[in-house]
């Protein structure tokens, strides 16, 4: 049997395999509302196989949007809208899964097909944005943010409280905190942004107070026996932050509730030297799983059937998460069950579909 076709179990979410669909943003909401373009684009990586689908990095709040057209779930329409895509997911045979966030100084920026920078000031789209520290990213995005106060750090922690209640109220049955990526949590952990002097800054006790903070509220209004999940920087790939220091967080994170980490890049300052390459995290997912004991998965340039096989096989991680595979071939779960040598019984199609591939397999 294919390591990648194992079913898995998290709590009570029950995944028919290891793929899972990485969280990515459209940039196509109004309001924060979503609508006929994230059903069909839900519901369509679900029926191509995948066992668990993460909705896109989602909002807690209007000033917590990367862009414009960033989906949220700051209020009960947003959340309403949400229904139909977790019924379109389930009714694939996907767990319903969603992500979310707050931007931090990376907000108020153009969808990236339109500059992907920083929204010019004067231009009524854009908003002020908020950091633990007045220093902004830098290159594209050049915002100075404003410094949070206290009142600031609890009122985003209560936002991602509520947000995580309408998802749950929606139907999600899998929930990813986004710790990652120079966003607000990021940016709390990373020396690179982060300058206070107060308790939430200094040394990895301040640096990590808001993201475990964060994870606390919400872990007790998510249900104890729904997955609650992370997407975390453990490293900078700049010297700014040691990966020892991502993997104690890490630690810190399945002791405060956490179930699974998604290991993934800091992308906090645009001057870090990433070193890109097919599966160039894997080794590193491996060694925050052993030194932890908590499942994880990762990204970043997983594309090939056999690549992924292994990286489950060799238990460098638990699930394996796709995003550009599946955008270019939402079946890339049937093209892995062929490659893989596998039967009908791992293609996880719909009958339409199925019906008439394996009719003409030989043709």
């Amino acid at each position: 049997m294919s390591s990648l076709f194992t079913p898995f179990r998290l709590k009570d979410a029950e995944l028919r395999n290891r793929i899972v669909v990485s969280p990515m943003c459209q940039y196509s909401a109004e309001d924060g509302v979503i609508n006929d373009w994230h059903l069909v684009h839900l519901a369509g990586l679900a029926r191509g196989g995948a066992s668990l689908v993460i909705a896109e990095a989602t909002a807690v709040s209007p000033e917590g949007r990367i862009t414009p057209g960033c989906a949220g779930l700051w209020n009960d329409a947003q959340a309403e809208a949400w229904k139909r895509a977790v019924a379109a997911i389930k009714a694939a045979g996907a767990v319903p899964g969603i992500q979310i966030g707050h931007a931090g100084r990376k907000a108020s920026a153009n969808r990236p097909w339109e500059g992907d920078d920083h929204i010019a000031a004067g231009d009524p789209r854009g908003w002020d944005t908020i950091a633990p520290s007045a220093v902004a990213f830098g290159a594209n995005l050049p915002k100075v943010p404003r410094a949070m106060e206290l009142a600031d750090i609890d009122r985003v922690k209560a936002d991602f409280v509520a947000a995580a209640r309408r998802a749950r109220a929606a139907g999600f049955e899998w929930l990813e905190l986004h710790f990652a990526h120079g966003y607000l949590a990021q940016s709390f952990f990373s020396t690179w942004s982060n300058k206070r002097e107060d308790a939430y800054g200094g040394d990895l006790d301040g640096r990590g107070r808001f993201l475990l903070e964060t994870l606390a509220a919400v872990r007790e209004v998510w249900p104890e026996n729904l997955p609650l999940t992370a997407r975390f920087g453990v490293t900078e790939f700049d010297g700014s932050n040691d990966l020892d220091e991502g993997i104690e967080m890490v630690r810190r994170f399945q002791q405060g509730g956490l179930d699974l980490i998604d290991v993934s890049i800091g992308f906090s300052t645009p001057t870090a030297e990433i070193p890109w390459g097919p599966a160039f995290m894997a080794e590193t997912t491996e060694r925050v799983r052993r030194e932890t004991g908590l499942p994880a998965t990762t990204s970043w340039f997983v594309s090939q059937p056999k690549q992924a096989e292994a990286l489950i096989a060799e238990d460098k991680v638990d699930l394996v998460s796709l995003g550009r595979p599946l955008l270019a071939d939402p079946h890339w779960p049937y093209r892995a069950a062929t490659e893989l040598g596998l039967d009908k019984a791992a293609w996880t199609l719909p009958a339409p579909y199925a019906h008439w591939l394996e009719r003409y397999r030989a043709a």
